[in-house]
Parts: structure tokens; C-alpha cells; sequence
């Protein structure tokens, strides 16, 4: 017989703020150097808006360095996922 194994969990969705507002509709950092992205994550958090490693800025990254908040979703429309930096865990439809 195998054993079923349990799926990781992520013990930093309690962290999740949900009256979160996003810091605005682009990333925060390259609006205010006219920087440019790729694809924008919000922290789920405290809502800062940030360009995704695919971006020159890996701003989202960087916040997450910076404060250790740990989870941020997609701020792409039609995207429905999230990922812990901590656990490095990608969840879908949360």
C-alpha cells in the first residue's frame, strides 16, 4: 500500500489582511522612477503594488525582502492565484 501524502500547507495565510487595498494600478516603484513591467502582484498584506521578477525592477520581490510580508497574489485580471516566499508555495483559487 502507498501512503497518501498530505499536501504542504502555508501557515502565512493567517497573515492575509483582508480589508488589503491595493497601493494604486501599476507598480508603485516604477511610477515613481518611470520604471517599467511586466506583470504586477499586490501583497496581500499591506496592498503594495509591485512588478513581478520578470521585470526589471522585481519590485514584489524586493518588498518582500524589504518587510518579510510574505504572501502576494496576481494583480493581473483574469488570475486567481498566490505564492508564499516564504514556503515558495503557489496556490490557486484561494
Amino acid at each position: 500500500m502507498s501512503q497518501r501524502q498530505t499536501p504542504p500547507t502555508c501557515e502565512h495565510i493567517s497573515q492575509i489582511n483582508p480589508a488589503m487595498v491595493p497601493s494604486g494600478d501599476g507598480c508603485k516603484e516604477c511610477l515613481e522612477t518611470g520604471g517599467r513591467w511586466v506583470h504586477l502582484r499586490v501583497c496581500l498584506i499591506c496592498g503594495h503594488v509591485g512588478c513581478c521578477d520578470n521585470s526589471p525592477g522585481k519590485h514584489a520581490t524586493k518588498h518582500f525582502h524589504t518587510t518579510q510580508h510574505a504572501i502576494i497574489q496576481s494583480f493581473e485580471p483574469g488570475e486567481d492565484w498566490r505564492w508564499c516566499y516564504v514556503d515558495e508555495l503557489f496556490m490557486v483559487g484561494e
